[in-house]
């Protein structure tokens, strides 16, 4: 089966970094859109960055420019470097893709468990 590794995440002060991993491995075919959800207390899973195969990128809203999403497609990685962290960042950060297993199969969305993003005031 398919499994999600993200790495990353930790407690950091209003205006630092981090820089967030996710390694998709097992049996598939091909790693297609991979990217970062975020779910805070109180709200629903929203969409943060996503990244395509030919490495075109979209961004949230409310990002304004701090985030930075990059993958390796050689080694089934999306990777995304945080900067300028605001309290309102914190978060469950969900990595995500959309993996088709074999080759006359379709796609499916997968998810990590989620690495926690804590920023300080």
């Amino acid at each position: 089966q398919v499994q999600l590794e993200e790495s990353g995440g930790g407690l950091v002060q209003a205006g630092g970094s981090l820089r967030l991993s996710c390694v998709a491995s097992g049996s598939f075919f091909r790693v297609n859109e991979m990217g970062w959800y975020r779910q805070a207390p109180g709200k629903q899973r929203e969409e943060v960055a996503i990244i395509s195969a030919a490495h075109t990128t979209k961004y949230a809203d409310f990002v304004q420019g701090r985030f930075a999403i990059t993958r390796d497609i050689a080694r089934n990685t999306v990777f995304m470097q945080m900067t300028d962290l605001k309290p309102e960042d914190t978060a469950l950060y969900y990595c995500f893709a959309s993996i088709t297993s074999r080759s006359w199969g379709a796609a499916a969305a997968h998810w990590g468990q989620g690495t926690q993003v804590t920023v300080s005031s």
